[in-house]
């Protein structure tokens, strides 16, 4: 038997390499697809922010067509002006809220995305 010595593979293993020196800090978006506590964190904060949003447009709405079956009640004479609140004087600020929302909702989404990307 011939004592050879033939070298063998070794396998190293440790910690991956990383592009940028470890710093002990994970950014947002780790944490967020890792489903950590702070990444869950993240997510509620936006969640919440997006349901603030929605209730003061709920409150809002409630305010402004609630009143509207009591005032109705209280001229029963003016079927006309039914028709014209109804038909034209809720149509431009259910535009406006919409509008007011949908533009909020964005703004919340533009910073939250900003916060997860480091920027």
């Amino acid at each position: 038997m011939p004592q050879d010595p033939v070298e063998r593979r070794v396998v190293v293993t440790g910690p991956p390499r990383r592009s940028r020196p470890a710093s002990g800090y994970y950014r947002p978006r780790t944490e967020i697809d890792e489903q950590t506590t702070l990444g869950h964190t993240y997510v509620r904060s936006l969640m919440r922010t997006q349901l603030r949003a929605a209730l003061a447009v709920f409150a809002f709405l409630a305010l402004l067509v609630g009143p509207l079956p009591l005032l109705f009640a209280a001229m029963p004479d003016a079927r006309r002006l039914e028709w014209a609140v109804l038909g034209f004087g809720l149509y431009v600020p259910l535009v406006l809220l919409a509008r007011w929302y949908v533009r909020r909702a964005e703004r919340n989404e533009r910073d939250f995305v900003r916060l997860v990307e480091d920027r």
